[in-house]
């Protein structure tokens, strides 16, 4: 104890050694915070901040510790990006080490971007007896909207801008602290912990710096306190073994479906289940899918961000619609107690105190956020595909139903880079599905082939018949073009992918759920395979130190972790 507390202020001190009275509870932070991170950035001044509400609250918090938080929108198409996925693993590692003091009575933490909230939120179930609440930041303000952004990079594509004014495009999108405002993984992992009972209501998406932010985070602090049962509190301790259930699995699942949320959770949410000892696979995402509507467009399946997605009504109005007809379990512990009728309400500040209210009863907006009654779709938009390539998932809820069914001959490669190429040298002007194999997790950590969006934009723009079948990942910003990701088996794991030879035909049917290599199973059980030279993917960008992670991962569909299969 001495060790643990030698360098905490003397009042602090006095409080958390007590030992012949009630002793303060003492609450652990665990940090993602970089300043590299726009969505990160804010976190900086987080933990003075809770130390003084912890204070107030008559508690005391210290920083447990630190966790790496890699940014994919840098990292695209670079070496780096071949890191990312398994960064979430290291950030599980790095949450236990930080907790493994042993010396908290709840857990804060603080995350919001791709890989860094299922890390924390793997690592925090190794310590499932601990109270815990997870602290959002916000995203940034509005810039230059997502859907003039994705028409420069298109443009940028096809050599109609300059490289100067694809960086004005770019750094008008992204131009401040906070989470970008896109719908992808980083803001699909705020939702997912807001419906999981793991945030306060209504905080993800309240912007950064504001007065409202700040009463959020202060009363994440004395919730965390009560939640210990301890000190003064009268609130019954609540640890985070009663909050993670298979319903609360399920309502992250529905979540998803029901806001086209990333695809990225096919594996994230798979991998975060499984760390709770709840399996899950894409034949539960696809039963839900069927029964869950789609009540939000927000980019890419739109072209409003989550900042106009929140004044339309935001999670209280969501999670108040899919309770109304009975697609949420509403019997679930949450860090503000039991039942979710909380999360039906929205956070304002009355007279500068934080206070809670109804949300409207009709949307701000319905071309962004819609009534259970008037849904965008009947259906979540995710989709499974299966056949004699193996299976993968789709999200098809920004695709035009007219690209739902490609049906071209394969262009085969290896890697992203090939794609582009040829695109480059006017190669691809044609119908065509883009078999891009050696991307899964074994053979080079599973990058996102985000990159590859703007040029097959182009080609389906100019009326070709595209889409990408891959063993890698595309993107949270899974978009307009058909995309079957994941593939498992993975190439360097014999899967039949591997076998794929250059104009053979290729079915992908999102709407019958169809993958098919149209070729017969004799011919292609006689083919053999070569894997081609992997060893540029072992090593540079501190490749070399993820051998272990390579060899040990395990499949997409049962979350690509090296820790669980």
């Amino acid at each position: 104890m001495a060790h643990a507390f030698a360098a905490m202020p003397e009042a602090d001190k006095r409080q958390v050694l007590q030992v012949h009275e009630v002793r303060a509870p003492h609450l652990g932070v665990v940090t993602a915070y970089n300043d590299m991170l726009s969505a990160h950035q804010p976190y900086e001044h987080y933990p003075e901040a809770i130390r003084a509400a912890a204070r107030a609250c008559g508690a005391t918090a210290q920083v447990a510790g630190g966790v790496p938080a890699m940014c994919d929108g840098i990292t695209q198409g670079a070496a780096g990006m071949e890191l990312s996925l398994f960064s979430r693993d290291v950030i599980a590692l790095a949450t236990a080490v930080a907790l493994s003091h042993n010396v908290f009575d709840a857990a804060l933490f603080l995350g919001v971007c791709d890989k860094i909230v299922p890390g924390l939120f793997m690592g925090a179930l190794q310590f499932g007896h601990l109270p815990t609440v997870f602290v959002p930041a916000g995203p940034m303000t509005s810039g230059l909207s997502n859907d003039a952004k994705a028409k420069v990079r298109q443009q940028y594509a096809k050599g109609e801008v300059s490289r100067e004014a694809l960086l004005e495009a770019e750094s008008q999108a992204y131009h401040s602290a906070g989470t970008c405002t896109f719908y992808g993984t980083a803001n699909s992992n705020q939702m997912l912990m807001e419906i999981m009972g793991l945030h306060l209501p209504g905080s993800s998406f309240i912007n950064p710096g504001t007065p409202l932010r700040e009463a959020l985070t202060f009363e994440a602090v004395r919730r965390a306190t009560a939640l210990t049962g301890m000190g003064t509190s009268t609130a019954t301790r609540l640890p985070l073994s009663e909050v993670v259930t298979e319903k609360t699995i399920v309502n992250g699942m529905v979540g998803l479906l029901a806001t086209g949320g990333s695809t990225n959770h096919t594996l994230h949410l798979v991998a975060m289940a499984r760390a709770a000892g709840i399996v899950i696979d894409w034949d539960d995402f696809a039963q839900l899918s069927a029964a869950v509507p789609l009540l939000a467009r927000v980019y890419p399946n739109g072209k409003a961000d989550v900042n106009h997605f929140q004044a339309a009504g935001g999670m209280g109005f969501l999670m108040r619609e899919l309770l109304g007809v009975g697609l949420l379990h509403a019997d679930v512990a949450t860090v503000m107690g039991q039942g979710l009728a909380a999360y039906t309400q929205e956070p304002w500040l009355d007279d500068g105190q934080l206070a809670w209210r109804d949300v409207p009863a009709q949307s701000g907006d319905d071309s962004v956020l819609r009534p259970a009654s008037h849904p965008f779709s009947a259906d979540g938009g995710l989709r499974l595909l299966q056949g004699n390539l193996g299976r993968s998932v789709v999200k098809v809820s920004a695709v035009a139903p007219e690209h739902r069914v490609v049906r071209a001959p394969a262009v085969v490669v290896a890697d992203q880079q090939e794609l582009l190429a040829l695109y480059n040298a006017g190669e691809l002007n044609k119908d065509f599905v883009a078999v891009v194999r050696y991307q899964g997790p074994r053979a080079n950590g599973m990058p996102e082939l985000h990159k590859l969006t703007p040029p097959l934009a182009n080609l389906q723009d100019q009326g070709f018949k595209v889409a990408l079948v891959t063993d890698g990942r595309m993107s949270g910003a899974s978009g307009k073009v058909p995309a079957a990701i994941h593939l498992s088996p993975e190439a360097l794991g014999n899967g039949p992918i591997a076998k794929v030879h250059n104009d053979d035909m290729v079915l992908l049917d999102c709407d019958a759920g169809v993958l098919t290599l149209e070729v017969d199973a004799a011919t292609l059980a006689a083919r053999t395979v070569v894997h081609p030279d992997l060893s540029a993917n072992t090593h540079g960008t501190g490749r070399e130190l993820f051998g272990l992670f390579r060899s040990h991962a395990s499949t997409a569909e049962t979350g690509a972790s090296p820790l669980w299969g």
